[in-house]
Parts: C-alpha cells; structure tokens; sequence
C-alpha cells in the first residue's frame, strides 16, 4: 500500500502559526540504533525499530504523483504497515469499524475491564506471550461462566470483544483487557435471545474473585510444568508467596454502564481497536536529550498534563508495549467468534425480530486511497497545492539502498 507522506497533514489555518510536527519514527531515526546498541531488545523490538525508522521513506519504495491539472509532483512512499506504527493503523481502522457496524445488534453494550495485578508486571514483562494468553483466557472463561450460570438471569452464550492494552497514559507497564459486551445472550440451542437487565451485566466484586482464581491458578499450572521465566532473584517459593499473597487480595475489573446506541460502540472502537501505545499528536517536543508528549491524569481530574523524558526512557516505555510475533490483540468470542459468527449472528437477528444483512461481497477491488474516501471521506489524491486536479501516478519510484532520511515535517 502506498500513501503519501504528507497526506494526512491539513493547512494551517489563516493567522496561526502552525506547530512543530513531531513524529515517533523521526525520534528511532535520530536514537533507534544508538538505544539498540546499549540496551537489551529482543527481535520484535528490533523489527519494529527498523519497520517504523523506514516507514513512508525512500528505503521503501513508492511512486511519484503529479496533478492532472497543476502540474504539482509529491512523492508518495509505500507505509510499512506494521501494527505498531502510528501512521498505519487509519485505514486499517475505517476497514474493521465498517465490518463491526454490520455485527451490531440493537441492543446495549456494555464495557468491561479486567486488570493485571502490578505486583505480576515482572512475570508478565519476561513472559508475554503466555501471561497474555492466559488473561484472554481467563477473561473469556469467567464472563461466560457468569452468562450460563442461572444466578444471573441469563442462561446462553455472550458475544463479545477483548482488546489487549498493555500501557498507560504516561507509557507505562499496565496491563488490561478492555471487552465490549452485547447486552444479551443466544441460547443454546440458538432459537432465544435473553436480554441482560438495562444497566446491570454481573456483579463485579464476584467477577473480579472469579476472574483472579482462575489466573492465578494458570499461572500456577505454567510454574509447576516449568513454563514461566521468572525474574531476576525471584526463586519458586517467593513466586508461590507472591501468588498466595495475590489471592488475598482485590483485584480490579471495572463494568461501564451500557453504549447508549450503536453508534457510540463504533466511536468507542475507534478509539480502542488500533490504539498504539502512543500517537504523533501527543508528542510536544523532542531535542537531542528528552521526548515531551501529554497525558491525562485521571487522578487529578482527567486534566491534560505534559510529561518530559529523557530520550532512552522514552524509548524504552514504548519498546515495552511491542507485542510477541503474530500474537492476537484483538479477539473475538461467543456468537461473535469467527468460525460461527455468520451462522450465530443470523441467529440472533431472527431471535430479535431484525432483518438480516445481505451477504458482503468477497474482495474489494477498489485501491487504498478509494477504500479509504469511502470510510472517511478523505480524498488523498486530491491535489494539495490547487485543491482541484487529481495526483496520479507518474512513474515508480525504485526503494533506496542505506538508512532512511528524516521526514521534514515542516
């Protein structure tokens, strides 16, 4: 896929002086290679390192555009299309939000969140791939046991989504699942649709004792079969305290009230789905020593704060958040599963007494810049310098031996 590098940027407005961009992929360009040198990373990192450091540049190839009408030449740099870029999750965005508008339901959804402990950071830190799969595990087992339990009023199978956070405002290690849940559940014998009461899914001071038994118990099955790298002077009997220590005490899982309407699920989504640990518009300044970026403090009243730190802490708060290889931060469970949701979906529309959705079509000829107008609105090819013509391909551009150049984002 291939975007234009300045595509995204809007004109200033009249009047304003515009503000210094700063981009992510121009601070690994200046000290990726220096924090790799003198600081362990392991080989996800250094993909990452080395996808967003050539993301839209030279090194990757691309095209020339020139307007039809003008004459005005850009070149337009193929995207790296990594997970952890900030400048490729847009369009990956609009594509996924429009296939969740065609799964929603007309009913509430509720926003659940199951946290890890702190106290497990080290475990997870050195054992990701493992700690993450079992929080997605445990998450999804306990929200379906409470569906099928006849205490709760429900009797059936949920349909939800889980992502996997693992920052926080101020890039941090903290761990969290965030599950968007449908307000109802199908039976079992997919003929019913129970609602769940209007404001009120499960208990969760009950959820949260279900959720930390069964964690706490998987992370104890994986020390007893040797499957946990444990951290530095941490030996199994202070794991086994730790654990002990953990099941006594109360663990975090946070339940909103419901979505009110589809619509607000999809700006919801919008938010969450794609997020990476942090975007350009939060970066403020960056110089030879230290990466400015805001944050809100949600302890002080969700008031916007900025946060200065030296260059290798930067990169090492982000660095933390790349995800194992070809590891799943966004999955889908219950009626909403992939391999029967089609099947499930139907189901629960004719339960529902809503018409059931045409069947899509396989593929999508459209290119990239005509798939993303659709979704957003935003024409790329549109001329940037007369605002008429169309950029259309002049010629290939040949991908460029050597390190990638900065952007100038001036």
């Amino acid at each position: 896929m291939a975007v234009a590098a300045a595509a995204s940027a809007s004109p200033p407005r009249a009047g304003r002086t515009p503000r210094p961009r700063f981009e992510l992929a121009d601070i690994l360009r200046q000290h990726g290679d220096a924090y790799l040198q003198t600081h362990p990373a392991v080989p996800e990192q250094r993909r990452v390192v080395h996808a967003l450091t050539r993301c839209r540049t030279a090194a990757l190839g691309g095209h020339l555009e020139r307007c039809d009408a003008c004459g005005h030449e850009r070149p337009a740099y193929n995207s790296c299309r990594n997970r952890h870029c900030a400048k490729c999750q847009t369009l990956a965005t609009a594509e996924w939000l429009a296939a969740r508008r065609e799964e929603l339901l007309p009913v509430g959804y509720f926003h659940t969140v199951f946290t890890l402990p702190h106290a497990l950071n080290g475990l997870a830190a050195r054992n990701p791939r493992l700690v993450y799969a079992l929080l997605f595990h445990c998450a999804a087992t306990t929200l379906q046991a409470f569906a099928h339990d006849p205490r709760h009023h429900l009797g059936g199978d949920l349909g939800f989504l889980a992502v996997l956070h693992t920052w926080d405002q101020q890039l941090r290690y903290h761990v969290h699942l965030h599950c968007v849940i449908a307000g109802g559940v199908l039976t079992a014998d997919d003929a019913h649709w129970v609602p769940a009461r209007a404001r009120f899914l499960f208990p969760v001071k009950t959820l949260a004792r279900a959720f930390r038994r069964r964690l706490l118990d998987g992370l104890a099955a994986a020390a007893a079969r040797g499957d946990l790298v444990l951290p530095p002077a941490v030996s199994g009997p202070q794991l086994a305290a730790l654990l002990a220590d953990l099941r006594r005490q109360n663990w975090v899982v946070y339940c909103k009230p419901p979505f009110a309407g589809p619509e607000r699920v999809l700006t919801y989504l919008s938010r969450y789905t794609h997020r990476i640990a942090i975007s350009n518009h939060r970066l403020t300044h960056v110089d030879e020593t230290a990466v400015s970026f805001t944050y809100h403090d949600r302890p002080d009243g969700n008031r916007v704060k900025t946060l200065s730190l030296p260059v290798d802490t930067f990169l090492g708060r982000f660095l933390q958040h790349v995800l194992p290889s070809g590891f799943v931060r966004l999955r889908h469970y219950g009626f909403l599963a992939s391999r029967t949701k089609d099947r499930r979906l139907a189901r629960c529309r004719l339960a529902l007494n809503v018409p059931s959705l045409p069947p899509t079509v396989a593929g999508d000829a459209r290119s990239a810049a005509e798939r993303f107008a659709a979704l957003t609105g935003v024409d790329v090819t549109r001329c940037p310098h007369c605002h008429q013509g169309t950029m259309r391909i002049a010629y290939t551009l040949i991908p460029s031996p050597g390190p990638a150049p900065p952007i100038d984002s001036s």
